[in-house]
């Protein structure tokens, strides 16, 4: 009886663990987490990445920068003005309701109401319901991007964020920094299911047993995410094996995960523009575009590159990144501490002054490096610079208040285009239509005119030369001073197969990803 007992108990753990031995676990530790479970609280790079996660757009970008089918399976253009998209039948989401055409015209109409998505979706009318499963995306003139955009529209479960919670609150308030429905609770077709968040601390995904994408050759149950402020605690935690996976791997520590046995380093180009912004309405002498360029001549950004960045990047002068329509090449650094000695000396500065400065101390590689730098930089034609640095969950919130006389600010384009750049960064701040919308303070008529005229040519030589003369416009008018395009380094355990589940637009593809 005994042996008995013993046998079926070591054939209960040998299938136990059979079972079990497919389940395997992630753990990411990031610079930084979203601040919500709501995706359309705010237009960031932490908030899109969590939206792929645990919800799916229409289309979503490839490594290859294609469009790929997820909630819409097909599209053709009806006309000049309309888009129609057919979507997939048989989708779940993680409350158990189906996912049918309301559900696309109840997100779209939502984000539409959201402060940081209006400029994005200012060229938009709407989304018209042709059947249960075929909508019509509208747009209000001729737009090129139509299909770029249809990568930020996710689809949230109109029923479950219906009505109102606990508190007697709508279930589909839109509020940044206060405890919501949408912010606190989830419901997505995503291949994640939030199991636990907290912000700040970890969030814990399992992988939604009902999932529509049975293709998927990823074998991650559990998903960890933990933000990991501090390069070095981040690139530490990896070597040490207590996370599977980092994301901004400091260039200083490159060859360090090259050379180390157990970990590789992956690199893709990422096009991300760092910037930092002059705030003419807040600090006057910055309306002078004499004194913006200055501070431009007086910012070594190729020295930059080369010692705080270790030559990991690619110098910029322009917005645009090399491969964009609107890069133009005859574009150049322009350090000329002379030069800009001088152009502070003419616009009647020669003493100086003094500002403020505020840039974010974990969300680009070395932010707060490239701050610090450039205020010692800017100390040699007299500004001197009140610096403060703080992470990136206060950071915007100060961003948003324009606190500083200059503010740091890095993006990539929401389209994989050059007009979205200046679409929110340069043109300048309407409230009403959310242009200009992380613009601290610059203003051009003539940029806003052909920004606008870009977004309905269709000739693409047209178009391009339009870009373009807005790169020129804003280079010779020193519209912000231009660092670097930063790329996306990940380094992960080389059993941890993250190279296939990266592109450009920084959002990984973790439900995808396999764990040898």
């Amino acid at each position: 009886m005994k042996k008995l007992v013993l046998c079926v108990l070591s054939l209960f753990l040998v299938l136990s663990f059979s079972v079990g031995a497919g389940a395997k676990t992630l753990k990411v530790g990031l610079a930084a987490d979203p601040v919500s479970l709501d995706p359309q609280v705010q237009l960031s790079g932490g908030m899109l990445q969590l939206s792929h996660w645990v919800f799916d757009p229409l289309v979503r970008w490839t490594q290859d920068g294609q469009f790929e089918p997820r909630l819409a399976t097909k599209w053709e253009r009806i006309n000049e003005y309309r888009v129609r998209f057919y979507l997939r039948q048989g989708v779940k989401f993680h409350s158990g309701n189906d996912f049918s055409a309301k559900d696309v015209k109840w997100s779209f109409d939502r984000m539409k109401k959201s402060v940081d998505f209006k400029g994005l979706l200012e060229p938009f009318v709407g989304v018209a319901v042709i059947d249960d499963y075929t909508v019509d995306v509208v747009t209000a003139k001729p737009y090129a991007l139509l299909l770029n955009m249809a990568t930020y529209f996710f689809a949230m479960d109109s029923e479950f964020y219906t009505g109102t919670d606990e508190n007697g609150e709508p279930k589909d308030a839109i509020k940044k920094t206060t405890h919501t429905f949408a912010n606190d609770n989830e419901s997505g077709t995503g291949v994640f299911v939030i199991k636990s968040y907290e912000q700040g601390v970890k969030t814990v995904m399992t992988r939604f047993a009902d999932y529509w994408d049975t293709k998927s050759v990823g074998n991650v149950d559990t998903f960890i995410l933990t933000p990991i402020k501090e390069n070095a605690t981040r690139v530490a935690a990896l070597l040490s094996g207590d996370v599977d996976v980092i994301d901004q791997v400091p260039p200083q520590d490159y060859e360090r995960l090259k050379s180390d046995k157990n970990t590789s380093l992956v690199t893709i180009n990422g096009g991300r523009i760092i910037t930092i912004q002059m705030n003419g309405n807040r600090f006057k002498p910055f309306k002078d575009a004499r004194v913006r360029n200055a501070v431009v001549y007086a910012i070594n950004n190729a020295g930059i590159v080369k010692k705080i960045m270790k030559g990991t990047v690619e110098v910029a002068a322009q917005q645009s990144p090399p491969g964009y329509a609107g890069y133009k090449e005859t574009l150049k650094p322009r350090y000329d501490l002379k030069k800009a000695k001088a152009l502070m000396k003419a616009a009647g500065y020669e003493k100086g002054f003094e500002i403020t400065m505020m840039a974010p101390n974990n969300r680009y590689v070395n932010d707060a490096k490239i701050a610090e730098a450039s205020a010692q930089m800017l100390a040699k034609i007299g500004i001197k610079v009140n610096l403060k640095t703080m992470p990136k969950a206060q950071y915007w919130d100060e961003f948003d208040a324009k606190a500083a006389d200059m503010m740091m600010i890095g993006w990539h384009s929401d389209t994989e285009d050059s007009g979205n750049f200046s679409e929110f960064l340069t043109m300048c701040y309407d409230k009403t239509t959310g242009m200009g919308q992380y613009n601290s303070g610059y203003c051009n008529k003539k940029v806003d005119e052909l920004t606008i005229a870009a977004q309905s040519e269709i000739d693409l030589k047209k178009r391009a030369d339009m870009l373009q003369e807005i790169e020129q416009i804003l280079y010779d008018d020193a519209a912000f001073v231009p660092y670097h395009w930063q790329n996306h380094a990940y380094g992960a355990l080389k059993n941890v197969k993250v190279k296939p589940i990266l592109n450009s637009m920084n959002f990984p593809y973790f439900g995808d990803l396999v764990i040898e």
